[in-house]
């Protein structure tokens, strides 16, 4: 009698650790167009979810370990240590706990995913490519009919003006998914074209950061692809990028100067914001104000005086009266732009942990199964902390968690794949 070869599984098992990440990765792209903030819930249940199937499927914890974890829970112990000296500790000490728990929550899940049946990781690739076309196909429709699924699903009858915003920090979260679908288990010919069909769409989406971010992930995923030795000089350029940039944004900011007022009025708005946060900064080089007390740190609130301005350059009259407007201030909520924030709240000393966290990360990236997907997101990610949102906001984090944890999970393509 000769003896069968093993059947490869093909069913879904609903008790594998991947099954949340696959269904979080079906349902984010949709539910970040309607609302972004939705990233938290479903990034957190699915972390927590796939922990606990793995637990009961392996019938131990998934105890996460290594440099990364340590220096992302050195980070957050940091800025719940400034506490001490914020100018609001409550805040500053339930971020930094926040923070480390968002850490330590996501490195269990990836080692949890990783334990898991190599056919079933293989769907996560395959539900990013799904719900990535779900997401991307419905924030175009919305974009085009001048958002009117999203004023629809808020049962606004007229559409604000202000409603076009909500769409950027949708396309950020798809902008950092796109680049798994190069760690895919689909012929080359088909990963290639859902890259760069899901990259023109991006491009036709408002939000310049998110077009920025998603010509980002798709270079160093195309790079890493080609080129894995290319990973670890990656992963050296974004810790020195964290590290230099709120050393080099105000010569930036001097060089602009003799031409500021040819630039449209909010970027001039972005370097004001700059501006005065290196100032706050350096009163504080060492330790920062405090975590997530760029909201509130001194003078943040007051609106741009003419003498601030034109100390910029600023002095043509319809700029005066565009920065005169009540709404504008020098610091809103943060800096838009992480590393100076990071520079802000926790000082050199936050900086240089920053730094060191995201280059362990990128190199253990590089390492992974499927580098130029991980080192992709990776990219897209820094792009979108580097010029737009706060860097502790719980939706990005949890986004991040997400596609990192996802790219963990990913098997490596087979041969015939490539």
């Amino acid at each position: 009698m000769t003896p069968t070869k093993p059947i490869e599984a093909t069913s879904i098992d609903w008790r594998s650790p991947s099954l949340p990440l696959m269904v979080a990765a079906l349902v984010a792209p949709f539910a970040a167009v309607l609302q972004s903030k939705a990233m938290t819930p479903i990034g957190l249940v699915a972390l927590v979810a796939c922990i606990l199937l793995a637990r009961l499927r392996q019938g131990a914890w998934a105890v996460p370990r290594g440099p990364v974890l340590w220096a992302g829970l050195v980070l957050g112990g940091w800025g719940a240590l400034s506490a001490l000296w914020a100018i609001d500790p409550r805040r500053s000490l339930s971020e930094g706990l926040v923070l480390a728990g968002m850490i330590l929550l996501a490195a269990a899940a990836a080692e949890a995913v990783r334990r898991d049946d190599p056919a079933q990781r293989r769907r996560l690739g395959h539900a990013v490519l799904i719900g990535l076309g779900i997401g991307l196909a419905t924030a175009l429709a919305d974009h085009v009919s001048g958002n009117a699924i999203r004023a629809g699903v808020r049962g606004l009858r007229e559409v604000p003006p202000s409603l076009a915003f909500g769409l950027k920090p949708a396309a950020s979260v798809m902008a950092l998914l796109l680049p798994l679908l190069a760690g895919a288990w689909l012929p080359a010919r088909w990963r290639v074209l859902a890259l760069l069909a899901g990259g023109a769409v991006l491009l036709a989406l408002p939000g310049d950061t998110a077009k920025l971010a998603a010509l980002a992930g798709l270079a160093v995923a195309a790079l890493v692809a080609f080129r894995p030795c290319a990973a670890r000089p990656i992963a050296v350029l974004l810790a020195l990028a964290m590290v230099a940039t709120p050393a080099l944004l105000g010569p930036a900011i001097s060089a602009a100067r003799p031409q500021i007022e040819r630039i449209p009025p909010s970027a001039i708005h972005r370097l004001l914001i700059w501006d005065f946060a290196l100032g706050r900064a350096a009163e504080k080089p060492l330790t920062g104000w405090g975590m997530e007390s760029a909201r509130i740190v001194p003078g943040g609130d007051a609106r741009p005086s003419p003498e601030q301005l034109a100390r910029l350059g600023v002095t043509r009259p319809d700029l005066l009266a565009w920065f005169a407007e009540p709404h504008l201030r020098l610091l809103p909520l943060h800096p838009h732009n992480g590393p100076l924030q990071i520079r802000l709240e926790l000082g050199w000393v936050g900086t240089g942990l920053a730094a060191l966290a995201l280059l362990l990360l990128g190199l253990a990236a590089g390492r992974g199964a499927v580098p130029a997907a991980a080192m992709g997101a990776l990219a897209s990610g820094f792009v979108t902390f580097f010029a737009s949102f706060g860097a502790w906001q719980n939706w990005w984090l949890c986004a991040a968690a997400l596609a990192l944890v996802i790219a963990a999970g990913m098997p490596a393509v087979k041969t015939g794949q490539k």
